[in-house]
Parts: structure tokens; C-alpha cells; sequence
């Protein structure tokens, strides 16, 4: 009996051993193989954020080098005469944010309900509203803005040396046809009166033209893309320009004013991200990927298609100034025949 309990005892002894060496084996190959993983997981992370750093480091300075040649083009393309200063009464699309040192020259057609909504959301304060917010209503409403025209001459000289100043710009041609469908394409009372009628009868030959945009649309009389070109060569039409058609460095003043940012209408989602990241207000926006309000070559081409060659050449040099400032390429295909 007690023999048969020794072996029974000895028995249950090997197969503890077993088990135990069995969980040390299991232990040994788990060090060999998961440890190393784990080992490498933080490595993995590091040379992760250490890559992203790297390609934001590149990337800012793209974006800056991008921004050095678009001041550099200005620069050379503007003339001595232009360089005096300017009055002003020039000065009235510049809008002002005194609490976070900012200026905007805003250019119709080019983005500009975003940025507007983008400093009426600064001027409230925070938390920041979503410039898109429909709490931000009428931002096309100039009361609700203050501009640089309506200060003295001593703070407008102080402002326009040490706050950060920025406008967008697109292509000249593109806007003028984004301004045509904006202010034609639709009956609108206000430019009826103002601008349709007269470009009806002066450059479509119309007489008896009904009193409200709706009668002429129903009646189908509307101004063509042809009559509005026909309109804006006309020596004896007024200058300046409406400022949806008015030529950018006619609103803006590059030539007079050290702009600190450059956008374009092309890059705008990029542009954007970098001129909040320069204000530091990155975390405070995130703009949508916008409309890009452009018009693809294709487009361009139909749109002018309607429009006399020797006219188009006239309408470049009405705005190759335009062209010339900010980089865009003169349009052969339009002017060459």
C-alpha cells in the first residue's frame, strides 16, 4: 500500500516537472519571438511621427518658397509709377480685425464668402463659429465689416506695416466668366436695372425693354457673354469696373502694398490650411474642401467661342496686368486664332 502511493506520488511529481518545463519552453519561445515585436512597436512610431515631422517640415517649406516666387513675380512686374502711394479711398476692400492683426482684401469671385465668413467669425471671438455657419448670415453686407478706408492716414500707415495682410486671386478670364453667370445667368433686379438694360440696348440693339429682369428673361431678352465682353471694351463704359469685374490690382493695390500671403483660387484648399497654420488657427478651422470656382479649358473655349478674336485680344490687354502679377499664362489658344 505505501509502495503504491510512493509511485503515485512520483507520478504526479514527473508530470509537474513536465508541466513546468513545457511552460518554460512556451516562455523561452515567446521571448524569442514576441518580445522583438514589441521591441520594434515604439521604434515603429517614432520613425512614424519622425517621417510625418519631416514631410510637414518639407512641405511649409514648399509653401513658403512658393510664397517667396509669388511676391518676387509681383515685385517684377510692377512698375515705378505704381509704387507711389495711394489714396484712401483705394483702400475699401481691405477689411480690418484689429484683435488678431489681419487684413483681407477681398476680390469678388474668388472665394470670398468663405474668408468673409472666415473674419466675421474672428470678429465675434470665440469659441470660433463655423464660417460656413448659417449664424453667420449676410456676410456680403459691408456694415458688418470695418475697412481700412475708414481710418486716418496715421492708423491705416501702422496697420498696413505691421498686421498680417492676405487677398486670393484666380484667373482673370475665369473670373469674368464666374461673374457673368453670377450677375446674367439669373434675373436680378438690381444689376437689371443698373447694367442689363443699358448692355441690351447699347451693344444687342434691343428698344421697348421690359421694367423687371423677370419680364425680359420671360420674354428672352438677356445679355449674352458677347454683350457683356462688348460692354467692358467700350471706351466710354466707366471705369473703375464693378468689383466683380473690376481688374484684382484695381481693388487690391499689390504694386503699393507688401502683401504677406498669396492665395490662389487654383490651390485654394492647400493655401488655405497654410495661412491658417500661419495665423496659428488651425485647430480653430478646418475649412471644407471648397468649390473651386473655375472653369475647366474646355469650358473656357466655348464660353469665347461666342466672342470676336480681335475682341479677346483687346480683353487680354484690358487685363494682362492681372495676368502678368500673379503668374498666370496668356491664354494662345483664345488670342492666336
Amino acid at each position: 500500500m505505501k509502495i503504491l502511493q510512493w509511485r503515485q506520488i512520483l507520478q504526479w511529481r514527473q508530470i509537474l516537472q513536465w508541466r513546468q518545463m513545457l511552460q518554460w519552453r512556451q516562455m523561452l519561445q515567446w521571448r524569442r519571438t514576441v518580445l522583438p515585436i514589441l521591441w520594434l512597436v515604439p521604434i515603429s512610431v517614432m520613425l512614424w511621427f519622425h517621417v510625418q515631422d519631416m514631410s510637414q517640415q518639407r512641405r511649409a517649406l514648399e509653401m513658403r518658397q512658393v510664397q517667396t516666387e509669388r511676391k518676387e513675380m509681383i515685385k517684377s512686374a510692377c512698375s515705378e509709377e505704381e509704387l507711389l502711394q495711394i489714396s484712401s479711398f483705394s483702400l475699401k476692400h481691405l477689411i480690418v480685425d484689429d484683435d488678431h492683426g489681419l487684413l483681407y482684401c477681398y476680390v469678388p469671385k474668388v472665394a470670398t464668402t468663405h474668408w468673409k465668413g472666415f473674419m466675421l467669425s474672428l470678429k465675434q471671438g470665440e469659441p470660433y463659429a463655423d464660417p460656413t455657419s448659417k449664424s453667420l448670415r449676410n456676410v456680403h453686407d459691408k456694415s458688418r465689416f470695418r475697412t481700412l478706408d475708414m481710418l486716418p492716414k496715421t492708423e491705416i500707415k501702422a496697420k498696413l506695416m505691421h498686421y498680417t495682410k492676405f487677398f486670393f486671386v484666380s484667373d482673370p478670364f475665369n473670373r469674368l466668366i464666374s461673374a457673368f453667370q453670377n450677375k446674367f445667368e439669373q434675373p436680378k433686379e438690381l444689376i437689371y436695372a443698373k447694367y442689363g438694360k443699358h448692355i441690351l440696348q447699347h451693344y444687342n440693339n434691343e428698344s421697348n425693354l421690359p421694367q423687371t429682369a423677370v419680364e425680359a428673361f420671360e420674354s428672352g431678352k438677356r445679355v449674352s457673354f458677347n454683350n457683356f465682353i462688348q460692354f467692358l471694351l467700350d471706351p466710354k463704359t466707366k471705369q473703375p469696373f464693378d468689383p466683380h469685374w473690376r481688374q484684382i490690382q484695381q481693388l487690391c493695390h499689390p504694386c503699393q502694398i507688401q502683401y504677406d500671403f498669396i492665395g490662389l483660387q487654383e490651390t485654394l484648399d492647400e493655401d488655405a490650411e497654410q495661412l491658417l497654420s500661419i495665423l496659428k488657427l488651425t485647430k480653430d478651422f478646418k475649412f471644407p474642401h471648397a468649390y473651386k470656382n473655375m472653369t475647366s479649358s474646355d469650358s473656357v473655349l466655348q464660353w469665347f467661342s461666342q466672342v470676336p478674336l480681335n475682341d479677346r485680344k483687346k480683353l487680354f490687354m484690358l487685363y494682362k496686368k492681372d495676368f502678368k502679377l500673379f503668374g498666370y499664362r496668356r491664354p494662345d489658344e483664345l488670342l492666336d486664332g
